[in-house]
């Protein structure tokens, strides 16, 4: 069952990519249409290496460098980046003069009676998701919510059985109230299977306490029956019409699809959604202004947050008073827990910053990748803080969490020292992908 789950998926991802290719022609056919295919390709899931670089590696940082520096001088592109980046090198003399600015990132708590969403301060505006399987669009959760929605229920006609229990698990947010339905739906298909011939076990009636409460609110439940071979009928009891579902083995191949839809049912399968990095290069001067953090990435609601601050402002007698190491550990976990996303900010020694967002389980392979996926010279590099704390491969199969790394860091960049003078010596001076680049044209 779970590789006719696989095969759903992938059918359906091979048409979103089919519709995202464009109107067709033939092959003798002039055409001046562009086929635009997916933005992105498919991640890969390891650290970047960071081991000495070999013949092979250094022949390729010299083939970029000299890539590099063979672009046009007098492309739009680079007077742009010219001119980011005399107005990075300002910022800095000025950062440089200001001796009370450090590189610590510390996410203010915002004014009681001013609205977070409308702060000029947000780091970033909110958290955003991509789901491949649908369309390309990159929307907030509660957005994604309503388009897996509509997309599922046009499925139904394709496959009702399978796509009733993606519904089931993915249109539905209360687990507990999920597990109550599935495990009552299973009953209902077992007491079948086990007994066919059992006419008793052939009828359910609405307004029974169990289907009422367990089965009709959830989402996709009536189309997993009426795929298990049950259909809604009126029917006399105790002197009133009620409504029943009547199991029928004719409408159904045959027993063995009830087995199949219960196994369906139990697999868990949902359409889930990839946390989208919300990629942005900041100046210094952008990067010390844009310090808020928004709702969206809190464990807790707005309420909560607030009664926390309020407390603390009670207690600061008490937080001011000696703490064992336990203690602060203890109370850094909690601090910890309440959020949901992490900003990770890039600095990199030309003073620009990258900037994307990350869910606080998820590894720190994945930020070695995020930076190494928008550098523009594949070669190891070395992320540290700013009090010289290095993370690497050693790392990377731990979340962001327990690396202390929520709810916003700043990691320092560096060439890995095996490279960084041969680095120096060609000239090189960029380290973004010209792509990444020019989404600091809102600076000029």
């Amino acid at each position: 069952m779970a590789e006719k789950i696989k095969k759903f998926f992938a059918k359906k991802k091979a048409d979103a990519k089919f519709k995202l290719a464009g109107p067709g022609h033939k092959l003798n056919e002039s055409s001046s249409i562009d086929i635009v295919g997916p933005s992105k390709q498919n991640k890969p899931k390891t650290a970047p290496p960071r081991a000495t670089p070999t013949d092979a590696t250094r022949q390729a940082a010299e083939a970029a460098l000299a890539r590099v520096s063979t672009q046009k001088k007098d492309s739009a592109f680079n007077t742009s980046l010219a001119a980011i980046q005399a107005k990075v090198r300002k910022e800095l003399e000025n950062e440089k003069k200001n001796a009370a600015k450090t590189d610590e990132f510390v996410p203010q708590k915002r004014p009681e009676e001013t609205e977070i969403e409308a702060s000029p301060h947000l780091a970033v505006k909110g958290v955003y998701f991509k789901c491949p399987l649908v369309s390309e669009a990159v929307l907030s959760k509660e957005d994604w919510k309503v388009k897996i929605q509509e997309f599922l229920f046009e499925q139904l006609e394709e496959e009702k059985g399978l796509t009733a229990c993606l519904i089931i698990h993915s249109c539905n947010y209360n687990r507990a109230k999920v597990e109550d339905c599935v495990t009552t739906l299973c009953r209902y298909i077992d007491n079948i299977i086990t007994n066919p011939e059992e006419t008793k076990f052939h009828k359910i009636r609405w307004q029974n306490a169990t289907y009422a409460d367990k089965v009709e609110p959830i989402l996709g439940s009536k189309e997993f029956l009426d795929a298990a071979g049950f259909r809604i009928q009126l029917i006399e009891n105790n002197g009133n019409e009620e409504n029943f579902w009547v199991w029928s083995a004719e409408n159904i191949e045959n027993v063995e699809v009830l087995q199949t839809l219960r196994e369906t049912l139990t697999s868990g399968e949902r359409v889930e959604l990839e946390i989208d990095r919300n990629i942005q290069i900041l100046s210094p001067s952008q990067a010390s202004a844009r310090i808020e953090l928004p709702q969206d990435f809190y464990a807790i609601s707005a309420e909560e947050l607030k009664r926390e601050q309020q407390l603390k402002a009670e207690n600061l007698d008490k937080q001011l008073q000696l703490r064992t190491k336990a203690m602060r550990e203890k109370e850094e976990l909690r601090e910890i827990r309440k959020y949901k996303f992490a900003l990770i900010r890039i600095r990199f020694p030309d003073g620009l910053y990258l900037q994307g967002t990350f869910s606080v389980y998820e590894k720190f392979a994945e930020v070695l990748e995020f930076v190494q996926e928008n550098l523009d010279v594949n070669l190891p590099f070395v992320l540290c803080t700013a009090t010289g704390q290095k993370f690497g491969e050693d790392d990377a199969d731990t979340n962001l969490a327990t690396l202390r790394l929520v709810p916003a860091t700043i990691l320092l960049f560096s060439w890995d020292k095996s490279i960084e003078e041969d680095l120096k010596q060609s000239g090189h001076s960029g380290f973004l992908k010209p792509e990444v680049m020019m989404l600091m044209q809102s600076l000029l």
